[in-house]
């Protein structure tokens, strides 16, 4: 059926302007539709009370590829099958209409008209299961058992190719319908090769007669072999209305393998019929390869999810104000989780705070930073900082990968403005005092995780009421424009400078404000942390 509107709408009843009706209650009437845009199909979710399916994979809206099979969430339901155009039809059908006009040549070639067309059903039958629901090896399982019936070749295999490129036999059959066991089988890798390198199939029907010197193979010699085929498997690409041919800039999917030892004897229209069965599974190895990416998208991105929320979890919640300290802080990850990470507690009457960057991103930056909330939750206990630290340096060094360090800055502030912190390979925070900024001295140490005899130093200074401290990760300071252009320190204290007298809140959000006016809206390439602290008058007793 045409997508002949644009909306094309999908549902149940005419009575709401459906142009596709789909007599079935559990259905919405409102259910879906295909919009096109410059060339482009692509259906949504209208209000499917079961949601919309492409390839088994729930959507709210997804452009459409040829072969692409739509559902409605339910089993016993409609599937509609998406065709990029009228005149791209099935390939089956094409191959019917081309071979409708062969059929003398078929007489002359392949004998009589009985076995053509009993073998054109066997390829319908073929195609029927494999546009089915069942598990993809049953699926490929019963095409093999038509494919051998079609050659009356002894066994066939469906052939993939590994991580590293090496065909590995995936399904394989025998004549009498049997599994066979993959590693039992021994397809011509000579076969195979000129079929991949020629990207057409390799059809013989006595190998000692034949053309394609196969003769010499050991492995078709060991096995006595007299006929074979090889189809090469290849994402399909529409060349024009009647043909279809390979994609050159897909890789191969995987092939048709099958053997006999007795020599056969294949008509033009078997033939002709073995193309179309290739490109058939083709089609079904390509589309199930993308439904799996989809899934494993799908999957990356909820555990991305629920690391995200684990992380954010770790992440202080509603920054509460001390006696002696105004506060706040935000993180903003570049992706789903990311390596920074900021934290403030209390010891004591003492305010503890921390900021900290882990190199790299994702899910392994994460969890180093889980980690290291970890091990810093011993100061609670009343472990010196210095030790702590020093034992997370060692630990990471024994037990992460090499280049996966930490930087952080660690302060602890007393009611009475005493600062004593630690810095390692951290930049420094800037000091707002009296309106002016500058870089609160600290001389640090290597980063965490780099050296495993590296000591982390601890030093002290004293802060005046209205002091401000602005702790930051080098995604604020590294933050880069389209054109290539960093923010770079020198503009951070020129913006930091223009809130000296703003609440600590409005100083952070003038920052990423500044921040995402600078890189113009673009994603950010680092994770973006700040942590404010604004000391206030001593709690005297």
């Amino acid at each position: 059926m045409p997508v002949a509107h644009n909306p094309f709408l999908l549902g149940r009843g005419a009575e709401t302007g459906n142009h596709l009706v789909l007599e079935d209650p559990r259905i919405s009437r409102n259910c879906a539709a295909i919009v096109e845009e410059r060339g482009v199909f692509r259906i949504e979710d209208r209000g499917q009370r079961h949601g919309i399916f492409v390839n088994g994979i729930r959507i709210e809206r997804r452009d459409l590829r040829d072969g692409d099979v739509i559902g409605f969430g339910l089993d016993d339901s409609y599937r509609i099958t998406f065709r990029s155009s009228k005149d791209q039809e099935d390939s089956v059908e094409n191959m019917l209409t081309r071979i409708g006009s062969m059929s003398s040549s078929v007489n002359r070639v392949g004998g009589g008209g009985g076995v053509g067309l009993s073998n054109l059903n066997l390829l319908l039958e073929a195609t029927s299961l494999l546009h089915s629901t069942l598990p993809l090896d049953a699926v490929l399982g019963s095409m093999l058992d038509h494919a051998i019936s079609l050659t009356r070749a002894d066994r066939a295999a469906l052939i993939e190719p590994d991580a590293n490129g090496v065909l590995k036999v995936r399904v394989a059959r025998s004549s009498d319908k049997r599994d066979l066991p993959p590693e039992n089988i021994a397809p011509s890798q000579t076969a195979l090769r000129q079929a991949v390198q020629r990207r057409s199939p390799i059809i013989t029907d006595d190998v000692s007669i034949g053309g394609l010197d196969l003769q010499a193979a050991e492995s078709i010699m060991a096995q006595q072999l007299r006929a074979i085929v090889a189809i090469p498997l290849y994402p399909v690409s529409r060349a024009t209305a009647h043909e279809t041919s390979p994609s050159p800039d897909n890789q191969l999917l995987g092939a048709i393998y099958l053997d006999s030892r007795g020599p056969t004897a294949f008509s033009t229209l078997d033939i002709q019929i073995l193309a179309a069965l290739g490109s058939e599974a083709a089609s079904i190895l390509d589309n199930a390869r993308l439904v799996e990416r989809e899934r494993e998208r799908q999957r990356m991105e909820q555990e991305l999810e629920i690391g995200y929320q684990i992380q954010q979890g770790l992440l202080p919640h509603g920054l509460r104000d001390f006696p002696h300290v105004e506060l706040t802080g935000k993180q903003i990850p570049c992706h789903s989780v990311g390596g920074d990470y900021f934290d403030v507690f209390p010891l004591g009457d003492r305010t503890a705070f921390l900021i900290a960057d882990v190199s790299g991103h994702g899910l392994g930056a994460a969890l180093v930073t889980t980690m290291l909330q970890g091990a810093l939750s011993g100061m609670t206990l009343g472990v010196d900082p210095v030790k702590v630290l020093n034992h997370v340096n060692r630990f990471l060094c024994d037990h992460t990968q090499v280049g996966r360090y930490v930087t952080l800055f660690f302060g602890i502030l007393a009611t009475d403005g005493t600062l004593d912190y630690m810095r390692a390979g951290h930049p420094s925070p800037l000091l707002i005092r009296n309106g002016e900024v500058t870089d609160l001295y600290a001389q640090g140490s290597l980063p965490i995780g780099i050296l495993e005899d590296a000591q982390v130093t601890a030093a002290q200074t004293r802060l005046d009421p209205g002091d401000t401290l602005v702790l930051f990760t080098d995604g604020v300071s590294e933050a880069t424009a389209p054109d290539g252009e960093m923010l770079e320190l020198k503009k951070l204290r020129e913006i930091v400078a223009g809130g000296s007298s703003k609440t600590v809140e409005e100083l952070q959000s003038s920052i990423f404000k500044h921040v995402e006016d600078f890189t113009r809206g673009a994603e950010p390439s680092d994770d973006v942390t700040l942590l404010i602290l604004r000391y206030r008058t001593p709690v005297t007793a």
